[in-house]
């Protein structure tokens, strides 16, 4: 199934994102993940793919994706990154991901490793979405994008005028990078209109429920703190029980207001945590089932 067709057929749509973990024998920890998501009212599962990984590990990426197709019944978005592979492997993973029935791909510039230059087919994202409808018909590709600007980029309004250029290059729907503040979404919702881009957009969010992923995910996304999740980080971070729950709480708080003022997509980042992904479903699964029947 083509993913945009989803976001034709309904209002608001709900997905997640699994991750194959770096360590080839932890990789049993996704399947565990995908077995432990079975039975939720999930519209699509997107499958990352690490930058300047191994062959392994982007192979893995294309089995995982091929597995919750035949077995979970679940459409999967697979990532495809221009970093770490020559134009020959990208069309070689083409191939293995049209062959595995997998119709919609994530292209993304990816993350440079920290080691320095690699290898680097083609320089932003765009060119690789345009390389990938250039290719073969049968694919569909999303983007992402970022609320409050690349990390690379000179300042958000010349980073969506490169997001332009990537739906221009054949983009069908975006999903953000994570934030925690809805009113930096709805501002960065503004210009995007204003720019002309009016593909659908679905709002990244991730729970934050420990310590450990504050400071590791702000520095590795760049996402702002606003002062309510600042207060909450503040008066539970010495209580790993009550943090979990403010932290739950804050994303459903989150997901509540993004559904009721008309986000066309949410993608919860699980970071293949069961337990999280399944009490944010269950508390939130009413609203979308509300606004997809009107």
């Amino acid at each position: 199934m083509n993913i945009s067709n989803l976001y034709k057929s309904k209002k608001t749509v709900y997905s997640m994102e699994v991750f194959p973990p770096k360590k080839s024998g932890a990789v049993e920890t996704v399947y565990n993940t995908l077995y432990g998501l079975r039975g939720l009212p999930i519209d699509y599962i997107s499958v990352t793919y690490g930058a300047g990984g191994t062959d392994s590990q982007k192979d893995k990426t294309v089995e995982i994706a091929s597995l919750i197709k035949s077995e979970y019944g679940i459409e999967p978005l697979s990532h495809l990154t221009c970093v770490g592979s020559t134009k020959e492997q990208i069309a070689e993973t083409l191939t293995h991901l049209k062959n595995a029935g997998v119709q919609n791909i994530l292209a993304l510039r990816g993350d440079m490793p920290a080691e320095g230059p690699c290898e680097m087919a083609f320089p932003h994202a765009s060119d690789l979405a345009q390389f990938i409808r250039e290719q073969d018909s049968f694919f569909n590709v999303a983007g992402a994008c970022y609320p409050e600007g690349h990390v690379d980029a000179e300042s958000l309004d010349a980073d969506i005028e490169n997001l332009k250029k990537k739906v221009d290059a054949g983009v069908t729907h975006l999903t953000t990078q994570l934030f925690f503040d809805n009113e930096v979404f709805y501002r960065f919702m503004e210009k995007v209109e204003k720019a002309g881009i009016n593909v659908p957009i679905a709002a990244g969010i991730m729970p934050i429920i420990k310590k450990t992923q504050i400071e590791r995910t702000v520095s590795m996304c760049g996402a702002s703190i606003p002062a309510k999740f600042a207060r909450l980080i503040s008066r539970y971070s010495e209580s790993p029980e009550a943090l979990y729950s403010a932290g739950l709480s804050y994303t459903i708080d989150q997901i509540t207001d993004l559904v009721a003022s008309g986000v066309r997509g949410i993608h919860l980042y699980t970071m293949n945590n069961v337990e999280v992904a399944r009490a944010v479903t269950t508390a939130t699964e009413s609203l979308f089932e509300s606004v997809n029947k009107i």
